[in-house]
């Protein structure tokens, strides 16, 4: 978080590790400070020569009010916009190819409650902005504006360009795939029906019709509340599914559930996803955040390929997808991304759910049975603890000392705290874009996953602005 005091505190507050989000209101984000903040975005770019930029928003009653404060701030400075009106992120990400654009504001808070919204900003194809390039924004809110000529306007319809793109890199097998589609309302529900169609699936939708409303759930694939009604739908005795997909609201994360029912958590995804690489490239590297199970490192050296576990959060994981050369790498959240001769390395649920598709149609085995043969462990839910914003990032680097210095040499300390223990790990990190600390465990049985958890509750409990009342927690 940004640390002066020429604004707000809550103001401030929205300048994150890797884009910048906060909550409706007129002290955070009002169509007045969305073109302040794009105003100052759009001399950033115009620092780098980047002179067009890409303007999209995401299934939220703010977004278009938003969305034009964006684009009158970026033609002010000069920059030519390519205006694509609702989408996803990775629709905007593909649209910066497609119109040959470095630049992009694509206008969402991706999976936060509604009553937020934010900004995804780019530095070129396939990247956004890291910590040092939202303080630099930052730092030019209050510069002079750059006096180029008014840049022009168009508007774009990606929409069929995006989808044709996908559905000509997947090659179907001979299984023909019975597929719940769940887009919770948001935007991924204008998308993901047509694609799954024209690869040949028989398709099921759910909540595919966006409604800023949200009447049913917010779109999170890790809400395991959520999965409840697309669980009941794969298991219908008038349709037996295949695959239940599930997407959040800017369609950058994945949720699945297979065949029997059961959540398959992002990091088991990435697995198949690896299995199905690795297969074909033996070899290739795979880059996954801390939060991920073992299951996913066994899975990847099983098949001959090299794990590197990297921070939690999408820009890290895409810079060190590109640094290292990877052609898969994702994040236990739900963000996945398929780089090399497949996709252009940016996180596409959409992209993702149609490669597991292509895979399943190929195979005699079911999802279940797939899982079935990797190795297994228990692991939580991604579990949040309230901690105020202004505090998190101190507390958890005082846990982090204690555990080092409790457990010497168990401690990976690239993002919070991960301690190995004997028959498991813990983790403990603070989350980029809400005020609480995200925790998960995993062990060998359940009895040592519980353990884990009590322990990690005993240093956590030592802070009165830690809340004691987990959400998303597991059944003790």
């Amino acid at each position: 978080m940004i640390v002066d005091t020429k604004y707000s505190e809550e103001f401030r507050s929205m300048f994150r590790e890797y884009d910048i989000r906060g909550r409706v209101s007129d002290e955070q984000l009002c169509p007045d400070n969305v073109y302040k903040i794009v105003k100052a975005y759009s001399k950033y770019l115009i620092k780098r020569n980047i002179l067009k930029s890409v303007v999209g928003y995401d299934n939220r009653t703010c977004s278009p009010a938003f969305a034009e404060a964006a684009i009158k701030a970026l033609r002010e400075e000069g920059i030519d916009v390519y205006f694509i009106g609702l989408t996803l992120s990775p629709a905007a990400y593909f649209a910066q190819y497609h119109l040959h654009s470095e630049g992009l504001v694509m206008i969402t808070a991706s999976h936060n409650p509604d009553g937020w919204s934010g900004f995804k900003l780019a530095n070129g194809y396939s990247k956004t902005l890291e910590p040092d390039d939202i303080k630099e924004v930052y730092s030019l809110l209050d510069t002079p504006s750059s006096g180029r000529a008014e840049g022009s306007y168009t508007e774009v319809d990606i929409r069929d360009a995006y989808i044709d793109a996908i559905v000509s890199r997947i090659h179907m097998g001979k299984k023909k795939l019975r597929v719940v589609l769940d887009a919770a309302n948001g935007g991924a529900g204008v998308f993901v029906y047509e694609v799954f169609q024209r690869l040949g699936c028989m398709t099921f939708q759910l909540n595919c019709d966006p409604d800023t409303s949200y009447p049913r759930y917010f779109p999170n694939p890790s809400d395991v509340k959520g999965r409840e009604l697309l669980r009941k739908m794969i298991l219908h005795p008038y349709i037996h599914a295949d695959i239940g997909l599930s997407f959040d609201g800017d369609g950058d994360r994945i949720g699945v559930i297979d065949e029997k029912g059961n959540n398959v958590w992002s990091d088991t995804i990435l697995a198949i996803i690896a299995k199905q690489l690795l297969e074909k490239k033996p070899g290739a590297q795979v880059v996954f955040d801390v939060k991920c199970s073992k299951t996913l490192t066994d899975v990847i050296e099983q098949y001959g390929g090299k794990p590197i576990m990297w921070k939690t959060g999408h820009s890290y994981i895409k810079s060190k997808l590109h640094s290292t050369g990877a052609e898969l790498a994702g994040e236990r959240s739900g963000h996945i991304f398929i780089s090399g001769d497949d996709w252009y390395g940016f996180d596409d649920a959409t992209f993702v759910a149609a490669k597991l598709v292509e895979y399943l149609s190929n195979q005699d085995e079911t999802v279940s049975e797939i899982i079935a043969d990797f190795p297994h462990y228990v692991t939580s839910p991604e579990i949040k603890a309230h901690c105020p914003d202004n505090v998190k990032y101190g507390i958890v680097d005082e846990l982090t000392a204690k555990l080092k210095a409790d457990f010497p040499g168990k401690v990976c300390d690239i993002n919070g705290a991960r301690v190995q223990f004997e028959h498991g790990w813990g983790l403990v990190r603070a989350s980029s874009n809400l005020p609480e600390l995200v925790l998960i465990f995993e062990a060998d049985t359940k009895e040592n996953m519980l353990q884990i958890r009590q322990l990690f509750k005993s240093y956590t409990r030592a802070y009165a602005d830690i809340s004691d009342k987990w959400d998303n927690d597991v059944e003790i």
